[in-house]
Formats: C-alpha cells, sequence, structure tokens
C-alpha cells in the first residue's frame, strides 16, 4: 500500500507540475548567475562597454581580414603583394575580382563585426540599469550608453559598406528562436546605423573632457563626423552638409585640428594626437593569435603584413611585403607633395633587386603602417604583432566630407573650397618648395562645380592614400567600373601588364559589392548578392 500511494503522489504530483507549465523543470540550478546578478556596479557597466571596442581590433581569425584588404587592396591604390601570386590567394581574389562566397576573409570579417554588434547589444541593454556609484557618475553612465550606440553603428556601417544589406540585431540574442533574423535593406541598415547616431551625439563627451587615460574612446565629435559620412553614402547631400558643418562650428579647431607634420599621424608617438578623431587602439603583445582566432592578441598584424620583405631587414623587423602601392596611385600625386613620400616608401638600389620585394612590377610599401621611425623599422614584441594604432577617422578626412557634402548639396561652394583649402595648405607647408600645391584652382582643375568636385576627390586619394578609404569612395560615388575595369577604367588600362593578365574583368552591379559568406547563408538562409 505504501508503494503504491507514493506512486499516486508522484502521478499526482507530476499532474500538478504539468498543469503549471512545467515550472520545475526551468528552476535554476545551484551556481547559475543571470544578467542582473552580474551588472551590479559601475566597474562592471565599464568593462563591458570597453569590451565592445576589442573586435575593432581584431585582424586574424582563420585567415587575416583587415579592412585594408576591401578598402586598398581592391582599390587602384594597391596590388595585393605578398611573397608571389600564390600568397594568399582569398586576397589575390579580392585584387582581381575573382572573389566567390567561400572566400574566408570575407567571412572572418563579417563575424567579428557581428561579434562586435553582440557586445554592444549586451552593453545597451544591461548598463542602462546599473545605478551610479563611487566607480561611475550619471554623466559617465549616459556617456558609456553613447559609445556603445556609437560602436553599434560603426560596425554596422563596416558591414554595410562591404556586403550591403545585412541582418539587423539591435537585441541580445538569448534563445535559438530569436538566432535566425532576415536580411534588411542597405537602406534600413544605413537607417539604424543614423539613429545609433544621433543617440550616441546626444550622449557622448567632447574629446577633451576625456582624461588622457581614456583618450581612444568615442567622442562627440567622432559621431558628428560618421553622420556626416554616412548621410553622404546615402546620398543625403542636405544632412550630410548640416552635420559637417555643426562638427567644424562646434569640433574644428578646438576639440580636433591639423597636426602641423602630415607624417606625425602615423607614428607611435603620435597616437590619438590633435587630429585624430577615431583610431583603433593598439599595444605592445608578445603573444601571437596563430591557431587562436579572434582577439587572442592585443597588437596588430598590419606592420608585419605590409612592411617591405627587405632581406636586410632582421626578424622582428622584416615585413612580408603585403599592400603594395600602385603606380597609379604614386602618379595622382602632384610632383613635390610631401604626402608622397609619407605614405609610399621605396626601397633602395639593391633592396628593388630582389625578387620578393617586387611584386606585379610594384616595389612600394605602405608607410602609413610599416611603424618607422625616420630611420629604420623598429623591432616589435612578437615578429607578427605592432603596437601602432589604426586610424579610422582623421579631421582631414572629416574636413574633405565637409567639403564634399557643401558642394554637392548646392549650400555653400566657398565652405567646400575653405575646407579643401585647409587641407592642401597643411600638405603645402611641409612642402620643399610650396609653390608647388597651388591653392584651388591653380593646379589643373576648372573654377566651376566639376572642377572642385574632382578637385575634392583627387585630395581625397592622395590625402588619405593607403588608409582603406580609397575602394569605398569609387563605389559610393558611382566610378568603381569606370575606375577598375581591366579594358575601359582608368586604372584598369594603365596598370602594368603583369597584373592586368591576373584581374577579371569588373561586372557592374556585382562587384561593387562582395558576397555573403556562404556559412552564413547556410546557418541563417537568406539571399544572396547579385552574380555571386
Amino acid at each position: 500500500m505504501k508503494a503504491k500511494y507514493i506512486t499516486l503522489a508522484a502521478a499526482a504530483a507530476l499532474a500538478v507540475s504539468m498543469s503549471s507549465c512545467n515550472d520545475w523543470l526551468k528552476d535554476e540550478g545551484p551556481g547559475s548567475q543571470d544578467f542582473d546578478d552580474f551588472f551590479t556596479g559601475g566597474a562592471v557597466a565599464i568593462q563591458t562597454v570597453n569590451a565592445c571596442y576589442a573586435p575593432l581590433a581584431w585582424e586574424y581569425n582563420h585567415s587575416y581580414f583587415s579592412e585594408w584588404y576591401f578598402g586598398d587592396i581592391a582599390s587602384d591604390d594597391a596590388l595585393k603583394g605578398g611573397q608571389d601570386l600564390a600568397d594568399g590567394a582569398e586576397a589575390y581574389d579580392i585584387d582581381n575580382f575573382k572573389v566567390n562566397a567561400n572566400n574566408g576573409i570575407c567571412l572572418d570579417y563579417y563575424r567579428a563585426k557581428y561579434q562586435g554588434i553582440a557586445r554592444c547589444n549586451l552593453a545597451l541593454q544591461q548598463v542602462e540599469g546599473v545605478e551610479p556609484d563611487d566607480d561611475m557618475t550619471e554623466a559617465r553612465k549616459d556617456c558609456l550608453m553613447g559609445e556603445a550606440y556609437y560602436l553599434r553603428a560603426f560596425y554596422y556601417f563596416q558591414l554595410v559598406r562591404v556586403f550591403g544589406g545585412v541582418p539587423l540585431v539591435d537585441f541580445v540574442v538569448d534563445s535559438s528562436e530569436r538566432w535566425q533574423q532576415p536580411r534588411a535593406t542597405a537602406e534600413e541598415v544605413y537607417e539604424h546605423i543614423i539613429a545609433d547616431l544621433k543617440l550616441a551625439e546626444s550622449l557622448l563627451w567632447d574629446k577633451s573632457k576625456y582624461p588622457a587615460t581614456d583618450l581612444g574612446r568615442a567622442t562627440r565629435g567622432a559621431a558628428q563626423a560618421m553622420l556626416c559620412k554616412v548621410y553622404l553614402y546615402m546620398k543625403d547631400y542636405d544632412n550630410a552638409y548640416l552635420w559637417g558643418k555643426k562638427w567644424v562650428d562646434t569640433q574644428y579647431g578646438s576639440e580636433y585640428r591639423l597636426c602641423p607634420t602630415y607624417f606625425d599621424n602615423f607614428t607611435l608617438a603620435g597616437e590619438n594626437g590633435p587630429e585624430s578623431v577615431f583610431e583603433i587602439q593598439y599595444m605592445a603583445d608578445p603573444t601571437s593569435d596563430y591557431g587562436e582566432g579572434f582577439g587572442f592578441t592585443r597588437g596588430t598584424f598590419s606592420t608585419v603584413l605590409c612592411r617591405p620583405r627587405f632581406s636586410r631587414l632582421p626578424l622582428g623587423r622584416k615585413g612580408w611585403g603585403w599592400n603594395h602601392p600602385t603606380q597609379n596611385l604614386y602618379d595622382e600625386f602632384e610632383e613635390g607633395d610631401p604626402r608622397r613620400e609619407a605614405t609610399i616608401g621605396e626601397p633602395d638600389a639593391a633592396s628593388a633587386l630582389e625578387v620578393e620585394v617586387n611584386y606585379l612590377g610594384s616595389t612600394y610599401y605602405n608607410r602609413k603602417v610599416a611603424y618607422e621611425d625616420g630611420v629604420d623599422f623598429p623591432a616589435i614584441d612578437h615578429d607578427s604583432r605592432s603596437p601602432l594604432n589604426y586610424r579610422l577617422i582623421r579631421a582631414s578626412d572629416v574636413l574633405l566630407l565637409y567639403a564634399e557634402a557643401a558642394l554637392e548639396s548646392g549650400k555653400d561652394t566657398n565652405a567646400a573650397k575653405w575646407a579643401l583649402e585647409q587641407v592642401r595648405a597643411r600638405a603645402r607647408a611641409n612642402a620643399a618648395n610650396p609653390s608647388a600645391l597651388p591653392a584651388f584652382p591653380g593646379y589643373g582643375y576648372a573654377d566651376n562645380t566639376e572642377g572642385l568636385r574632382q578637385a575634392i576627390r583627387h585630395e581625397r586619394r592622395v590625402e588619405l592614400g593607403m588608409e582603406g578609404h580609397r575602394w569605398f569612395d569609387l563605389v559610393r560615388w558611382g566610378i568603381a567600373f569606370e575606375t577598375m575595369d581591366k579594358d575601359q577604367g582608368t586604372y584598369g588600362r594603365s596598370e602594368t601588364a603583369e597584373a592586368r593578365a591576373e584581374m577579371a574583368n569588373f561586372i557592374k552591379g556585382k562587384c561593387e559589392l562582395f558576397p555573403i559568406p556562404a556559412e552564413e547563408i547556410n546557418l541563417n538562409p537568406m539571399t544572396q548578392n547579385p552574380g555571386y
């Protein structure tokens, strides 16, 4: 009887539990935590937002995937480089418009940005509910929220420029039911970016309010600069002009100014300097991420990738010779422009004869990420890692964006000329012969709308050369085919015969974007970009 009673009692209990939605099955086990248990103070909130920055610095997982693979190598500014044609097959495909949906660079780039977005979503969900304390004032909490909004916008901006529309995820994915999300249109992604940036701009601090130990964080000026830039990508020139003007009126000259010496922007000593609007923070690190992947080291791979392959350089100073500047970029500079020497390194006569220094006719290297001290290449703590920051937005970039917006909106041609001249004046002051860089329109451009447009585009190329901007400029201006096609493009037709032999034809309506990675489509079914 007792056994039977127990069985009936158990059955009754089971029925009760089933009628109450199996709550007993959902009880948390010993030692489990939820978000609220963790987010208990300001120090945790700060650490959570700090973590949002980290994926910006990631450059390696299964392959190398720095943004300059797209911004430089896909453009007329650079060739892939490396030891030979076979070195880095997936980068070779990017260089020559042969990319397919299995490209590992595209996959790792895509996934790194969504890691950043996920971290931002967590911060935005949890930090707002944390009470101020000794570690975080109410004002600091607001600013932290602004940083998370800014970074989420920045990650989505990086994605939409490369892939077009992507899934929009602005929440913490905390269940399998929320994991698969539809692909948004590019327009929807840009609108989401704008909304985040406006929230960020209202919450962020000016650069001068941050203590020196916090330099490198997102600022109000960075949000304003990005709003100008994103509106230009949307071809909303009126709003681009309004935000560019706001940056000029409230930030330029007080929070930001041009460095007197151009190359100071690309040195270790010049990090987070007066011209820096936003840059990726790196530090010396003796570890490597080989076999480890995302985020295993805090140094940058770009330095060793882009340093030249000179045999005279010992390990720790020697490079792998990727991202070779083209002769076409070299020729874009006006004679006497000091920015050419600051951008493009040239080997000495003996080094130029080395087979591995020459890639399809180019022996040049990118000086801006090579981490030079003016005499030589300083040794780095690990033979693949450097502490040199990567500059994402400089004041000269914002001035030229503002010039473009002022011109294209029809709001203020004089403002466009003024902003253009700010950038040229610094280059002129650095030149051995200042008369070599006259003010607009005295150097081959007519004093009319089209002449000013071409002058601004020229200035963006020589001022920002080898900084990862060129490809995206060509696409948003709608001149990628006219520039890049090997048969009809101004660059394609002028490249060396050996480089042209490797190029595929540029297909309009396809090659402006890169394919959504096939592995991502398998996991989250969505429409592929046209032509892939």
